[in-house]
């Protein structure tokens, strides 16, 4: 009979965190939107997607169909190693106001502060959103299409959860 003290030391493997995908963005349109593109595709070696807009918006004259941006989205282990180089460019600092349930979101002003990349001239000096979502095992049952099922709330990674798991793992600070 095992004593309650060694079931309550081992960690639950449905409770563990992980990071689901990293996502990479830039708005921009005409000529800008090619750049954009570029510049994801230098610095993850994947294919930009095409981001077009859903809504109207005439204060920025943006109607349904207009191509307003690129992304990228990095799912395997390998293509997370980019995170660290991108927390590099933000020196490992984040604030508390960029953390979310469920992921963190932030900005780099000027890709050439990205540790290892260099200016390049066809792309000219840009910027972009990095996006990192986190998720738990179990998550599918919520996504699935054949006996789709609510997952708890308890499911759901709260902001503290995110901060100490950056802290553990990529050595961030927050602020």
């Amino acid at each position: 009979m095992k004593s309650k003290t060694s079931q309550s030391q081992i960690e639950n493997p449905m409770r563990k965190i992980f990071i689901e995908k990293v996502v990479l963005s830039a708005g921009a349109t005409g000529d800008n939107l090619t750049k954009a593109g570029k510049l994801l595709e230098y610095l993850t070696s994947k294919k930009a997607q095409i981001i077009e807009s859903r809504k109207r918006v005439p204060d920025f004259g943006v109607s349904p169909g207009m191509k307003v941006g690129t992304r990228v989205t990095l799912r395997k282990k390998e293509d997370l190693e980019i995170l660290k180089r991108l927390l590099g460019a933000v020196e490992n600092k984040l604030s508390k106001k960029q953390v979310a349930p469920n992921h963190l979101s932030f900005g780099i002003k000027e890709y050439i502060e990205i540790p290892g990349a260099e200016y390049q001239r066809e792309i000219g000096i840009r910027g972009l959103n990095v996006t990192v979502v986190f998720a738990r095992a179990g998550l599918r049952v919520k996504r699935k299409k054949i006996k789709k099922g609510d997952i708890p709330k308890r499911q759901h990674i709260s902001k503290q959860e995110i901060i100490d798991y950056m802290e553990k793992n990529y050595k961030t600070q927050f602020t």
